[in-house]
């Protein structure tokens, strides 16, 4: 199992909608609007580095008024 953080920017008054709409989506594991430089934090979850590459990112991309992410898969200290 791999799983990531994105960092989500959205379109000005989006972030709730935004993370809403993300928290259903294949993946997702949780979906929060926060402050601060990014809008939206996922953390997302697939069997392999790969899946979440080519499956779960392209659709948390493809949602409306999201205007730029940012990847960071977890490092597991195990």
């Amino acid at each position: 199992m791999v799983e990531a953080y994105v960092l989500i920017q959205t379109e000005v008054g989006r972030a709730e909608v935004v993370a809403k709409q993300l928290a259903s989506l294949a993946g997702v594991v949780s979906a929060e609007y926060v402050t601060g430089p990014y809008d939206v934090v996922l953390r997302v979850s697939a069997d392999t580095l790969e899946a979440l590459r080519a499956d779960v990112v392209p659709s948390v991309q493809q949602v409306a008024g999201i205007t730029r992410t940012l990847t960071c898969p977890i490092a597991s200290g195990t």
